[in-house]
């Protein structure tokens, strides 16, 4: 169905930055985040506060992110420490420190807090002679700079070098795997359990259970149609993803830092005002459902009507809380409906879009690694501006049409 042949063949590598708080924590108090058991927490003077972080051998005793102080086994083998905002900002920093030197900043694309996505196709070659090569290069320096050892996937799209970082790189001596479209049925369609392919959670892998779908390749050999139907936009983004092909593009910043979920129609007859009622509940229970798919809670709703008089109501209105809960944005919705329309009028358009979007998480995470991702941003956007500075100041003095000063 899929013609790899006709896609361009990039190479993209995905830095892990998995465990980070509670990794960057260990190296400042001079122990190894692979050997030692350390949880970051929210405030370690109460029992019911949140573990912010932990590394992976405490995730390996079921403490995981998001799990309470008091769950934590009182042990002399597990450290338990506060958050230091300075030092996962700084080490934050250096990691693109070292990425700046080699690729601009238009090719590295922060998708979240465990991952760093770069695009090296036509740069690798300058410094290497493999894109592997390149990406051992990489893990050296950030090593050297930061101590800390960031394994790193790589394949010809940001999907597919995600599932080469957290099915191979993690596990393998070297901590670099690389995966191509001739790999997919030989890595990708065997990852088992379901839920290990990125994008599919527990809630996802048994809806697609209950349609007879228990692999990877199940997923990549179903009807798309069918996928569609059922779950809209995401259903092709799934089916896409099992063949290892992926849309996002790091160069493409808007699709990354603001996406949004939406349904837009146009019906096939004047509704009354009172049958819209259940056409837009049934939208928003599509919508939620991807919501909770991909694990995340929306905060900015927006929605528009238009009648058969082609007058447009709309109003768009921010949450203080996140939720993914189909009754809550119906409510929103409905309350608005019932305000602004006029309840004699038909409606033949509707738009209901779903943006701003936070994992779904304890609020007191959320509040932590907004607080970390808006220094970090901070400090970031400062790095950028002198990085291209400097190139500026280099590319003028390396340019052989600059002129002497003349008296």
């Amino acid at each position: 169905m899929y013609k790899y042949r006709l896609r361009e063949n990039r190479y993209i590598l995905c830095i892990d930055q998995s465990s980070f708080f509670a990794n960057v924590s260990c190296v400042s108090k001079g122990i190894n985040p692979v050997e030692h058991k350390l949880a970051v927490i929210s405030d370690t003077k109460r029992q019911g506060a949140i573990v912010i972080d932990a590394t992976e051998p405490l995730k390996g005793i079921g403490i995981e992110t998001g799990s309470r102080l008091f769950e934590i086994p009182h042990r002399s083998d597990i450290y338990i420490i506060n958050p230091n905002m300075n030092h996962y900002v700084n080490d934050s920093l250096a990691i693109y420190k070292v990425l700046l030197q080699y690729v601009d900043c238009k090719d590295v694309k922060q998708f979240n807090i465990d991952e760093i996505f770069i695009d090296i196709t036509y740069i690798y070659k300058y410094y290497c002679s493999s894109p592997k090569e390149f990406a051992n290069m990489l893990m050296e320096k950030i090593e050297h700079e930061t101590q800390l050892k960031c394994p790193i996937g790589i394949g010809p799209n940001m999907f597919m070098s995600k599932m080469a970082l957290k099915s191979e790189a993690k596990v393998n001596k070297q901590l670099i795997a690389e995966w191509k479209y001739e790999d997919i049925p030989t890595k990708l369609w065997p990852i088992h359990p379901f839920n290990k392919m990125w994008g599919i959670n527990h809630r996802v892998e048994k809806n697609l259970n209950d349609l007879g779908i228990f692999t990877v390749r199940d997923l990549a050999h179903y009807p798309l149609n069918k996928l569609m139907k059922l779950y809209g936009e995401i259903g092709k983004e799934l089916h896409l993803n099992s063949n290892g092909f992926d849309l996002n593009n790091i160069q493409d910043a808007h699709r990354l830092l603001k996406p949004s979920i939406s349904c837009d129609i146009e019906l096939t007859r004047d509704y009354q005002y009172y049958e819209m009622k259940s056409m837009i509940l049934e939208i928003v229970e599509s919508l939620t459902m991807q919501l909770r798919s991909r694990n995340l809670l929306v905060k900015s709703i927006s929605f528009s009507m238009k009648s058969r008089k082609n007058d447009r109501i709309s109003k768009q209105y921010t949450l203080k809380d996140g939720t993914n809960i189909t009754m809550d944005i119906f409510r929103v919705i409905w309350s608005f409906t019932e305000q602004l329309c006029d309840k004699q009028e038909k409606y033949h358009e509707l738009n209901i879009s779903l943006n701003n979007f936070v994992p779904e998480r304890a609020r007191e995470l959320n509040t932590f690694i907004d607080k970390f991702e808006r220094e970090r941003n901070e400090a970031l956007e400062i790095l950028i501006k002198e990085t291209k500075r400097k190139q500026k100041v280099n590319r003028q003095s390396n340019s052989p049409l600059r002129l002497s000063n003349v008296n």
